[in-house]
């Protein structure tokens, strides 16, 4: 049982954006893990969605420093070797024209057994936005259609380069939003417009989070039938599920392999989406 591994432990989450409110209720309810939240944790210095400061790595990576600088730095002193970050990312959706999609990823760092497993969640549900406005009302518009005030908007000259002083974030005040976007416009005859996507300014985003969150949960609870190891999950797909008219091998998953970081054990699983057979909608040949 994976909670064998962590029951009574306490793990250190690496934030500074409230992001406990999405992630300890899950993890405390799965495991009996104590959450600690770290007084003076400085996350932005690992990046922040403005700009100022930029992301030193893809968005693991950057998991994975925030969570050691937190073991690191205060580990020894709460007597733990548990940690979790959490790291999001917005973009364009690979499938979908101009339609965002936020990628949120939630990594768990064990050092006492050496474990690194993260949870991921990907969604168009966001509300991921800029725009360069020359008005009030065109700022007070976008403003409306990002899901102000009970999502926060940030001001700034221009989208790229503006001085760190006249960044202002965590904007949810509409005469606070008025006055801010006045004096831009007055000082720079445009403002910069953005969604505040850190996470406890976007009750949107921490939606997301908690998503990742439970597929971390997921992988956590599926343990290797050789060692036993938690994180036992699919680590490659094999495509060539047979459309279900002409039988021909699709791109849909025909086998699952799934593979244990700790012992290194391998099993194939076929048909792991609990399919057959592809509708032919799949298919290049039945729909070319």
């Amino acid at each position: 049982m994976s909670s064998y591994w962590f029951a009574g432990r306490t793990a250190i989450l690496a934030t500074m954006h409230r992001k406990e409110a999405a992630i300890a209720p899950l993890l405390t309810s799965a495991f009996a893990l104590e959450i600690v939240v770290p007084d003076g944790f400085d996350s932005d210095q690992f990046g922040t969605f403005t700009r100022d400061i930029k992301r030193p790595a893809d968005q693991l990576a950057t998991a994975r420093l925030k969570a050691m600088h937190a073991l690191e730095h205060l580990g020894a002193a709460l007597g733990t070797e548990l940690a979790i970050a959490s790291e999001g990312s917005f973009g364009p959706h690979p499938l979908m024209p101009y339609v965002p999609l936020n990628r949120e990823l939630v990594l768990l760092v064990d050092r006492r057994h050496g474990l690194e497993i993260a949870g991921h969640a990907a969604t168009p549900d966001t509300n991921y936005s800029h725009q360069q406005v020359d008005s009030l009302e065109a700022a007070l518009k976008f403003a409306q259609s990002a899901g102000f005030p009970s999502h926060g908007l940030v001001v700034m000259p221009a989208a790229e380069g503006s001085d760190p002083t006249e960044i202002h974030k965590g904007i949810t005040q509409e005469d606070q939003f008025r006055e801010i976007v006045t004096a831009t416009l007055k000082r720079h005859g445009r403002a910069h417009l953005e969604t505040d996507m850190r996470a406890m300014m976007n009750p949107t985003r921490m939606k997301a989070i908690a998503l990742a969150t439970q597929d971390l949960i997921r992988k956590l609870q599926q343990t290797c039938p050789q060692c036993h190891a938690p994180g036992f999950d699919v680590g490659d797909r094999q495509p060539g599920l047979p459309c279900a008219l002409c039988h021909a091998p699709t791109s849909l998953t025909l086998a699952a392999l799934y593979r244990c970081a700790q012992c290194g054990f391998t099993e194939t699983v076929r048909y792991p989406d609990g399919q057959d057979f592809a509708d032919p909608a799949h298919c290049a040949y039945c729909n070319p």
